[in-house]
């Protein structure tokens, strides 16, 4: 009998030892700190299936935290500087969780200024909303939403309130007004995974697909088919009016991409409607949480040195290099039908919350198999994702490589 309490004691041990550093793991301050602690958790001992549940609980949150409005910045490996504006509400609880949205601001075109505090005041008063956190990034003529700096600083700002704050991961939006709703084009396009909707207002996605604006991408929409879309254009916007947008739309119709296309009658380049949109709007939201591992998936990838993941699936090998690749998948079960265009390799990332580890794993690609067999789970896929995603409701614990090439 003491033989065994002692191996029960130690077990609690390594148990309180990786409750610990989860925490820590949870609480760092950036990805570059979470993969450092990645060896102390894994020396712990700690099983996969308790280090699984470690992460799905999270950290327990502090009260003691800043709320109210607050500028500060974050810091990026080379040193740039991207101030943002948060917003906590005053009576925030840290037992539970709270929708966050991003205000991406338009006018990034402008030099940027010392006084970064003028960039965010109107655009706060425009979308507060009780009961949510609201963050307004900061964007300027060097560093515009659709370029790769602000794809890397805005979901690592995101990432650095959910280390700190009770962020409910399946509720974070992104509004953007302007320039700033090109940019939520772009995310929606681009880098989707982590936003429950995009709220486009009075932007353009064609302005996307100019080398001159500093993007020059090519825009697949298969790749919009997972989050829905509330877009507003004025009837006579200066810049962008809703007659500009008719083709799009009509394309985002024909292909099932679920959105809302509001056209505001006589509106111009500007949001007075906003208040009378609303409570429509917070409906919108409130109607379209995110699934984190949506059983149908699809994703277009033009280069894989990023934008070529869409929750768990990520292109990593394409047939031609100036050619797109095309993934489609619907997984039943422990099954997964694959349809795979200009693909040679890919990964499907494995989550016991949506497959069963105790079965054999089947992946039928282009109607051959390609795998028909048991999958192990690992501490160290788990921490891999954990440390990209910070996410308590998309953890994966295993990943397939598949090839399609001998």
């Amino acid at each position: 009998m003491a033989g065994i309490e002692a191996s029960a004691q130690g077990q609690e041990s390594l148990t309180e030892l990786g409750e610990a550093a989860v925490t820590e793991f949870w609480r760092a301050d950036s990805a570059a700190a979470r993969a450092a602690l990645v060896d102390e958790i894994l020396a712990s001992q700690t099983s996969v299936e308790e280090l699984l549940a470690l992460f799905q609980a999270g950290p327990m949150y502090d009260a003691d935290v800043p709320t109210g409005e607050q500028l500060r910045q974050r810091i990026n490996a080379e040193g740039t500087e991207y101030p943002y504006m948060l917003y906590v509400p005053e009576d925030y609880d840290p037992n539970q969780s709270y929708p966050l949205e991003f205000v991406l601001h338009g006018g990034v075109g402008r030099p940027r200024t010392d006084a970064e505090e003028s960039f965010w005041q109107r655009s706060y008063e425009r979308v507060a909303q009780p009961g949510r956190i609201i963050v307004i990034p900061f964007a300027w003529a060097e560093a515009y939403w659709w370029q790769d700096s602000q794809s890397e600083n805005i979901p690592a700002i995101l990432n650095e309130l959910k280390a700190t704050y009770n962020v409910d991961e399946n509720r974070v939006t992104m509004t953007g007004i302007s320039d700033g709703g090109t940019g939520a084009y772009f995310f929606a396009f681009k880098q989707p995974t982590q936003w429950a909707a995009f709220l486009p207002y009075i932007g353009h996605p064609g302005v996307l697909r100019s080398k001159q604006s500093g993007g020059g991408y090519r825009l697949y929409f298969e790749n919009l088919m997972n989050k829905p879309l509330y877009i507003v254009n004025g009837e006579n916007d200066r810049l962008y009016p809703a007659e500009s947008l008719r083709s799009f739309i009509q394309i985002l119709q024909d292909v099932d991409v679920p959105h809302t296309w509001t056209v505001i009658e006589e509106g111009g380049h500007n949001t007075s409607w906003l208040p009378d949109y609303q409570a429509v709007i917070e409906q919108f939201k409130a109607d379209n949480p995110r699934d984190p591992l949506p059983a149908n998936i699809q994703w277009v990838a033009d280069r894989t040195d990023r934008y070529n993941r869409n929750h768990w699936i990520e292109i990593n090998e394409m047939t031609e290099a100036d050619r797109p690749s095309l993934l489609q998948v619907t997984r039943t079960g422990n099954q997964f039908e694959v349809d795979a265009r200009g693909v040679n390799r890919f990964t499907l990332l494995l989550s016991p919350n949506a497959v069963d580890f105790e079965l054999p794993l089947r992946v039928v690609v282009n109607g051959e198999s390609k795998f028909d067999g048991m999958v192990e789970q690992s501490e160290e896929t788990l921490l891999d994702y954990a440390t990209q995603d910070l996410d308590r409701t998309m953890l994966f614990t295993a990943k397939l490589n598949v090839s399609l090439v001998d």
